[in-house]
């Protein structure tokens, strides 16, 4: 494939996304908001989604929850989590992000999606039961948590957009691998997820866009230049050591 046909293919396949772009107008936020204090958000203005798969990777604190939250509501999902048509709130603490928030969306119509946030899902979990139960829900607080978690996200509907906040919370390593390749067969039928991960394993997504946040702001970054990969690596491999040298810092304060 010549030049000009790459370009076609990426613009073709961007175009095909159910979010192509976010852009944040600035003057929507009151000028004491905290969000302006978030390094890593202050300065960002434009996001391209040119992947079926994004991650956010980075510390905590460091705003990728609070985006993810803010592309939601902006995408009409319930902010606490659920599909666009959950409606409950057992706390309002959603930021003024989402007003600010302009997304470009592609061409292809949204049928399916969620917004799973894995500090919520108690009380998504609870709506299903209570008030959008049509006979065809399951139980998801008959199934341990990490299972709850992970038959949540496997009953999704198919194609469509997908936004996940530290879905690896309750899963162990194994089902950490299992829901890669639901996420990578999902990926490849047309879906496309945003998720905000910690996890090593997800991280490594075949194909995916990892942004990481920093104190001076998000950009592209390799699997192996992650702070999650690499702390991974140091302990794995140096499991002794480095915790004797903790240890002993530790003590010594």
């Amino acid at each position: 494939m010549n030049n000009k046909g790459k370009r076609w293919h990426n613009e073709t396949m961007t175009n095909n996304r159910y979010i192509r772009e976010m852009d944040i107008d600035w003057e929507k936020i009151s000028p004491d908001s905290y969000l302006r204090r978030i390094p890593a958000l202050s300065s960002l203005e434009t996001m391209k989604f040119t992947h079926a798969v994004t991650l956010f990777a980075g510390e905590n604190g460091t705003g990728k929850s609070t985006l993810l939250e803010g592309i939601a509501a902006a995408s009409g999902f319930n902010p606490e989590g659920g599909t666009k048509n959950f409606r409950f709130s057992t706390f309002d603490d959603v930021s003024e992000l989402h007003s600010a928030i302009k997304l470009i969306r592609g061409t292809k119509r949204q049928r399916h999606g969620f917004f799973f946030r894995a500090e919520s899902f108690f009380n998504v979990a609870s709506a299903i039961l209570n008030e959008y139960d049509d006979g065809k829900q399951p139980n998801y607080h008959a199934q341990s948590h990490g299972e709850s978690f992970l038959n949540f996200i496997q009953d999704a509907g198919g194609d469509g957009l997908y936004l996940m906040d530290e879905p690896e919370a309750a899963l162990s390593p194994q089902r950490q691998l299992t829901l890669l390749i639901h996420i990578v067969k999902m990926a490849e039928q047309g879906a496309q997820f945003i998720i905000a991960t910690h996890s090593p394993i997800l991280l490594g997504i075949p194909d995916a866009e990892i942004l990481a946040f920093h104190e001076d702001g998000i950009r592209p970054a390799a699997y192996e230049e992650t702070e999650s990969y690499k702390i991974t690596k140091l302990f794995v491999e140096n499991r002794e050591r480095l915790l004797g040298y903790l240890l002993a810092e530790d003590e010594s304060e």
